[in-house]
């Protein structure tokens, strides 16, 4: 029945994309395209890439629903590529529920969706954010089918997974916005199990973002975006800054 469920999901994006490209009727507008070139490619404290990333994006919105696709390269030539579908909804311009399926391209197949077996890892994500009314947002995020973290049995077998939740909270500054990441699923070390995005409960991610626009002629400019992030549980720090093409 899961498997069911993901190819519909996958079959109802890739029928309503075509769809959109193919009529001539919708507006430009609704689709965007996005590339994002970054130092390093960070994901909620994780190093995922220590070479420059190449992240573009196509996104076709309407009426607060969203669907999309979202990538990663690595200029390294040795790293992995990352693939993510998505889906999502805006409610009344504040509260946003995403649904992601995530797939690293190699050496996974794509096309494998067995639970056991699957690269892909769909996550359920509800985020919460109003600035006119305080600068302040929330996020939490749950994988929900796929390559999480195991769960083990007493005897060492495997028993599911451990639905593996970050949450997120966010603050908007006058010149910069901060943020707080939260492992919320800690590993049974006593088992043997590994945690998806550390050992504890605790802050995975903490850090700060600034972005400055760069002036390329009168008309075009470039936003330029630097980030601080700390790792506490890892005892890890970046640096990362990025360009929006």
């Amino acid at each position: 029945m899961k498997t069911t469920v993901i190819t519909c999901f996958l079959s109802l994006f890739l029928s309503h994309f075509v769809f959109a490209q193919a009529t001539d009727t919708i507006p430009q507008k609704k689709i965007s395209v996005n590339m994002d070139l970054v130092s390093q490619y960070v994901w909620r404290g994780a190093l995922l890439s220590n070479a420059p990333s190449i992240q573009p994006s196509l996104t076709y919105s309407d009426k607060g629903f969203s669907l999309g696709v979202w990538g990663a390269t690595s200029l390294a030539p040795s790293d992995v590529s990352e693939v993510d579908l998505f889906a999502s909804y805006t409610f009344k311009e504040t509260f946003t529920l995403t649904l992601t399926d995530y797939f690293i391209t190699a050496p996974e197949h794509y096309f494998n969706y067995q639970s056991e077996k699957t690269g892909h890892i769909f996550e359920l994500m509800g985020s919460y954010a109003n600035p006119d009314l305080f600068p302040l947002s929330f996020t939490v995020a749950t994988n929900i089918y796929g390559a999480d973290a195991a769960k083990l049995k007493k005897d060492g077998s495997y028993d599911g997974i451990q639905y593996s939740t970050y949450a997120e909270l966010g603050y908007s500054f006058k010149y910069c916005d901060a943020f707080m990441g939260f492992n919320m699923t800690p590993p049974n070390k006593d088992r043997g199990e590994v945690g998806f995005y550390g050992d504890s409960f605790g802050v995975v991610n903490l850090g700060v973002t600034a972005t400055k626009e760069i002036q390329v002629t009168k008309s075009f400019s470039l936003p330029l975006k630097a980030s601080l992030i700390t790792n506490p549980q890892a005892e890890r720090v970046f640096l990362v800054v990025g360009l929006a093409l």
